[in-house]
């Protein structure tokens, strides 16, 4: 069976990077890893194993592009609205809250926010199925 260990992102600024997941999603980093041309930063917490990979490309001077086939990474959180509202605070414009719902019944609530580089991250109230 396979594992789920990390999802690897391109970043221009890694420090900028760093501090966006360690302040919205209290990532530390776990592993870096530097050579002549690149960096790789591994970031985590103690509620998943699996990270994600912050890959700098040193000589990289352009914003990436992300296509069409990018959709985005989620993370789940206790307290929807207190991270909303942290999130917020500290600059990062999260979009609205809203609820995703079938039948009546409510399935999800959530919000998107883009990290430095643009990337769409989906944030989940804890629950159901998104734990």
């Amino acid at each position: 069976m396979a594992k789920l260990i990390h999802t690897m992102i391109r970043v221009q600024d890694l420090r900028r990077s760093i501090d966006f997941y360690k302040t919205a999603f209290k990532f530390e980093e776990t592993h870096r890893l530097d050579f002549p041309s690149f960096t790789l930063v591994y970031l985590g917490n103690h509620e998943s194993q699996a990270e994600i990979e912050l890959t700098f490309n040193k000589d990289r001077k352009e914003p990436y592009a992300h296509g069409d086939a990018y959709g985005h990474v989620a993370f789940a959180v206790p307290d929807l609205p207190q991270a909303h509202a942290d999130m917020t605070e500290a600059g990062y414009r999260p979009a609205a809250i809203k609820q995703l719902s079938r039948d009546g019944a409510a399935l999800a609530a959530f919000f998107f926010i883009e990290d430095p580089d643009g990337y769409k991250i989906e944030v989940l109230q804890k629950a159901g199925h998104y734990q």
